[in-house]
């Protein structure tokens, strides 16, 4: 039982130390509203069985439910909707990171609390009878969860009018908040081997980010001193990795480097190391890395999806292709390696002022202390 109250207390299925657009987003809130004064509570599954169950990592303190199993990219977590709703019991603020299969369970249990539902993206899982349940409960329970709550964040309305979830969340309190970015600058060019072009790819090594397709796309490159650098996770990735399908497609190119998994300042000296930055996406929505890309002075290439497109829409720092396109996802990165650097420069400082952690944190605290008002208006009734 939770021994003290807070002002915010956040459910996200993972956090760190897993490694994911969402983690991060969840954790950037949620230290950065601790940095603001706030007493923050994050809720989330016991995913690594040495994890403590109760922990403080930067100002938050995290709560972690035992995991049964995982399926697919679903933990299951038995006792985590109850855990949830003792935290948020003592809260004035619930956030919940959507999708989460539990949101419809745990959303009775804090009936008091209002609550602000962040949509990172549609349900997205393999194509099996498994696959298609789980992304119906999700998307059920999405549902369910954006009906009873206050207000609802998308990273961008791109995102958010082409979700399957739009009729329920045009009904609600919506407000397009994207999230909190990284500073990555000022790391050292280590991953560099040549003068030639670099070409990176950053993220879980998961089917959704296609990169087999950058792969097809950089063969197309002749140049013998080009590069392309792939980090990522490839060990703990939720619904398994397609590794040993991208080593497939690499076959024999010697050109071709797979990092792993990159952390902290480790991450700073990758995007210096590259030239052009590559998130060739079949789904997804707001890509993080993209704009941290971006925000380093690194021009990027996405692929056409909502949500996922909208780091270079809104900044016009890169190219947007179809998805499964090596040809155009080619041309595009030939195209951005030639750009001038004082239009690299503009767009980064550009790309900065939108993506910031200071940004969006100024826009999260606004509305988290908007429902907190409505929680102390409501007790001293």
């Amino acid at each position: 039982m939770p021994d003290r109250n807070y002002d915010l207390t956040i459910a996200s299925p993972f956090y760190e130390p897993y490694v994911s657009g969402l983690t991060q987003t969840a954790r950037s809130i949620a230290e950065g509203m601790a940095n603001r004064g706030w007493r923050v509570a994050v809720v989330t599954a016991q995913h690594e069985v040495d994890l403590p169950l109760r922990d403080a990592v930067g100002g938050v303190d995290v709560y972690r439910s035992p995991m049964l199993t995982r399926s697919s990219r679903t933990a299951i977590v038995p006792r985590y909707p109850m855990l949830v709703g003792q935290l948020a019991r003592q809260s004035s603020v619930l956030h919940l990171n959507l999708p989460m299969p539990a949101a419809a369970l745990l959303m009775p249990l804090a009936s008091r609390v209002p609550v602000v539902s962040m949509l990172h993206s549609d349900p997205h899982l393999p194509p099996s009878w498994f696959g298609r349940a789980v992304a119906y409960a999700s998307d059920a329970a999405a549902r369910s969860a954006i009906r009873r709550s206050a207000a609802v964040v998308a990273a961008s309305r791109d995102q958010a009018y082409a979700s399957r979830f739009w009729p329920v969340i045009r009904d609600r309190t919506f407000t397009p908040i994207a999230p909190p970015c990284l500073d990555r600058r000022g790391g050292e060019p280590r991953y560099r081997e040549t003068r030639g072009l670099h070409v990176g790819f950053l993220g879980r090594i998961v089917a959704d980010k296609g990169i087999a397709y950058l792969v097809r796309a950089f063969h197309r490159i002749a140049d013998p001193d080009a590069r392309l650098l792939i980090a990522g996770n490839y060990h703990t990735v939720a619904g398994g990795s397609n590794l040993a399908a991208v080593q497939a497609e690499i076959d024999r190119d010697s050109r071709v480097r797979i990092l792993g998994e990159l952390r902290g300042r480790e991450v700073n000296d990758f995007y210096a190391s590259v030239d052009v930055f590559a998130l060739p996406a079949v789904a997804g929505s707001f890509g993080t890395v993209l704009a941290e890309a971006m925000m380093s002075g690194i021009p990027s290439v996405t692929t056409d999806l909502p949500g996922n497109r909208y780091p270079v829409t809104a900044t016009g720092f890169g190219r947007v292709v179809p998805p499964r396109d090596p040809r155009a996802l080619e041309q595009a990165i030939s195209e951005l390696a030639a750009v001038p650097r004082d239009w690299r420069e503009r767009k980064a400082r550009a790309a900065r002022a939108r993506f910031s952690v200071a940004t969006s944190l100024d826009a999260h605290e606004v509305l988290f202390s908007t429902l907190r008002g409505r929680t102390a208006a409501r007790q001293h009734r």
